[in-house]
This record gives C-alpha cells, sequence and structure tokens, in this order.
C-alpha cells in the first residue's frame, strides 16, 4: 500500500494556491508542517489509511525542484463533471494545460481525464471512471 506521494516545489505559496483550488474538493484537507504541505485525506479513529497523503516539499538536499520525467500524480474525482471543474481550478490557481478534460482512445470507454501541470512542473491527473456515465463514443 502506498502511505504517501511527495513532490517538490521551490515557492510553497503557489504550490499551496494550486493544489487548494482543487484537492479540498476531493476531501483532503490541508496541514502544514515546518513551512512544507501535507494533504491529508480523514479517517476515523482507529481506522488505517485506504488513501496515500500528499506532500509537498521543499528538497531536503538544498537544490532546485524538478518534475520527474515520466512521473505524474492522479486524483479520483466523483464525476465528469467534477474532473472539469477542478482542472479549472487548478488553470485558475496557475496551474499549466497538459490536456483538456475528455475521453482518450488509449483508455477504457469510461476513462474520463484532464492533466496539468503544476506552477513546478509536475504532471497531475484528474479523471473520473464513472460506469454510471456517458462513456467515449466509439
Amino acid at each position: 500500500m502506498i502511505a504517501y506521494v511527495t513532490v517538490g516545489a521551490d515557492d510553497i505559496a503557489s504550490a499551496e494556491r494550486f493544489y487548494s483550488a482543487f484537492l479540498p474538493a476531493l476531501g483532503y484537507r490541508l496541514e502544514e508542517y515546518q513551512g512544507d504541505l501535507s494533504y491529508i485525506l480523514p479517517v476515523p479513529d482507529g481506522t488505517p489509511p485506504v488513501s496515500p497523503d500528499f506532500y509537498v516539499k521543499s528538497p531536503f538536499n538544498g537544490e532546485g525542484a524538478s518534475a520527474g520525467n515520466g512521473s505524474m500524480v492522479a486524483f479520483a474525482a466523483r464525476s465528469q463533471k467534477q474532473v472539469r471543474d477542478l482542472h479549472a481550478a487548478g488553470l485558475s490557481a496557475g496551474g499549466f494545460d497538459e490536456g483538456q478534460p475528455d475521453f482518450r482512445a488509449s483508455y477504457s470507454a469510461h476513462f474520463y481525464v484532464g492533466y496539468l501541470r503544476d506552477p513546478h512542473g509536475n504532471k497531475i491527473a484528474l479523471f473520473s471512471d464513472n460506469p454510471d456515465e456517458p462513456g467515449r463514443p466509439d
């Protein structure tokens, strides 16, 4: 089980603007720890977490943050509309478009996804795979 995912950021304030524009809508709450950001999914007392926490941190080695080539973090949304809304919120909060929300031919018929880059270049996917919604027209 993955416990947490971390991305690097040189400007924590711009990272907070970006991630706080959509992660709370997915149930994450923000905790700050020593100037870094921890987005946590609440769990009832005595229950182990089922999804990873998401951390945004300045690199420990003191060098500049950089995005990994081929690295991406994906967040599940409840619906195709929520994917569109959260993608737009990320853009409004300083993110960059890496692929407008839509179906992709290389994925299943109900996999609806939009891609963003955060202000530091980290790639983020927002997706819905809800079989109760319309699928990709073939």
